[in-house]
């Protein structure tokens, strides 16, 4: 037993909680699939959750003040260094309009039919370890490895729509398959998803890129129209071919780019999926019959950064997918990588030019058999060259507005920011070096 659920288990004992305390949901379930320990420890009781947790602090179990939703009889607390969910088991009903339920006390019968999905309905008592299945169907339906909700799926996922999404994610996750019924269910219901804040729903985004299968999540995603509600700038991608170089079309592609990429970095696998967004609303066929698509890496960061704000990511996060997006077609864009294209490269990423390799190299192994892709080695040891050669920092012109002001006699304005970046590309191109102001004063002088 986890420390943090012993000490509940502890100060239990004697207690109105003592055979009424269970362990629930993900951690009981992937316990018994053999996964690695869940820490996602969720508590269920018929006595009041939020007097529960009042008891724990007092009794020193708790190290931070409870937490506590009384209207809904949940409350958090944080145990050996644990946050612990504590939940009294309910039932809900619900408005049209509103993801707020309704609750009242209930049995754990009651409690295990407004939850998601049956193999997330199993309870481990804390205090004897006992497994309890309330509905009969979450074993046989964790043995049989089948995605399945507690009520008809209509009903479930009216209740809360956000748990299609779930489906689709606990599906790659655990490599089930969906119940009879549960997709066709998902198609049905799916417009009701857009009462739910889009924060929720990026939540579930980003849990899905962070599978191995992402690829095959998202996948889902678009065949049960559930990115149409939040993301209706992938649609265009189906069906949009790319030409002699690619055997996919940019949704095809960008999922095989996806996978590529791996699920350890969650900017990496955005902008992975996101890199060509911009490709439909470029493509035209030149007088020769090839397809072309200039400016789509402009066009999709300027996408990019509208769906993501959409979805509430932080600003710094948006900006560095953004970026990597905008420039995903640079490395390919000349014949050969030279320093000076490096140091603009380290200037313009700031810090993400591994990221930006990352990408390049999963975009081009996704390319067509046979076709050559771009040789990543020298532009790397050209790039580590620059690094240790000049770094980041350094790649700006060696005088300040201030000093260039002072040199030219010149007011604040255009004029001066136009001198400065004369000078930075100097020092880009390599004619100048960065710490050189003897130099700088003599090639303002002949600009």
């Amino acid at each position: 037993m986890h420390p943090a659920l012993g000490r509940i288990r502890q100060e239990t004992l004697g207690t109105p909680y003592e055979g009424d305390l269970y362990l629930v949901g993900g951690a009981v379930r992937d316990e018994l699939l053999g996964f690695p320990h869940n820490t996602d420890f969720d508590l269920v009781t018929r006595q009041s959750a939020p007097d529960l947790a009042r008891f724990l602090y007092e009794r020193g179990a708790s190290e931070i003040a409870p937490v506590t939703y009384e209207r809904f009889g949940t409350a958090m607390v944080r145990v050996e260094g644990i946050d612990v969910e504590l939940v009294t088991a309910r039932k809900e009903s619900y408005d049209e309009h509103s993801r707020k339920p309704n609750v009242e006390p209930a049995t754990y019968e009651e409690d295990a039919s407004r939850r998601d999905f049956t193999v997330n309905t199993l309870m481990r008592g804390v205090h004897d370890g006992d497994l309890k299945d309330p509905l009969g169907k979450g074993q046989d339906d964790l043995q049989a490895r089948v995605l399945r909700t507690p009520l008809d799926p209509a009903a479930t996922f009216h209740d809360d729509p956000l748990r299609m999404l779930r489906a689709v994610r606990f599906r790659w996750k655990l490599h089930f398959q969906p119940a009879p019924g549960l997709y066709e269910s998902i198609r049905a219901t799916r417009e009701r998803l857009r009462i739910i804040s889009l924060e929720r729903v990026r939540d579930e985004l980003l849990k899905m890129l962070a599978l191995p299968d992402a690829d095959h999540a998202l996948r889902d995603l678009m065949e049960l129209g559930l990115l149409d509600i939040f993301a209706p700038e992938f649609r265009p991608m189906v069906g949009c071919t790319q030409g002699s170089y690619h055997h996919l079309d940019v949704w095809d592609h960008s999922l095989l780019v996806l996978r590529n990429a791996g699920p350890a970095d969650p900017i990496l696998a955005l902008a992975a999926l996101l890199h060509d967004v911009g490709k439909p609303a470029t493509r035209f066929v030149d007088d020769e019959g090839n397809v072309r698509f200039f400016g789509h890496e402009s066009v999709g960061a300027e996408m990019t950064r509208e769906l993501l704000r959409r979805l509430k990511l932080p600003q710094r996060e948006v900006d560095l997918v953004a970026t990597l997006v905008r420039n995903h077609m640079r490395l390919g864009s000349s014949p050969e990588f030279t320093a000076a294209a490096a140091r603009r490269l380290v200037r313009d990423l700031d810090g993400e030019v591994e990221r930006l390799l990352q990408l390049v190299e999963a975009d081009a192994n996704g390319l067509k058999a046979g076709v050559r892709v771009l040789d990543l080695a020298p532009i790397r040891a050209r790039l580590e060259d620059v690094r240790l050669a000049t770094p980041r920092e350094t790649l700006e012109s060696p005088l300040s507005g201030q000093e260039i002001m002072e040199l030219r006699q010149l007011p604040p304005g255009r004029e001066v920011g136009r001198l400065k970046q004369v000078l930075t590309e100097m020092v880009l191109d390599g004619t100048l070096a960065p710490d050189d102001k003897e130099g700088a004063k003599a090639a303002l002088e002949r600009i």
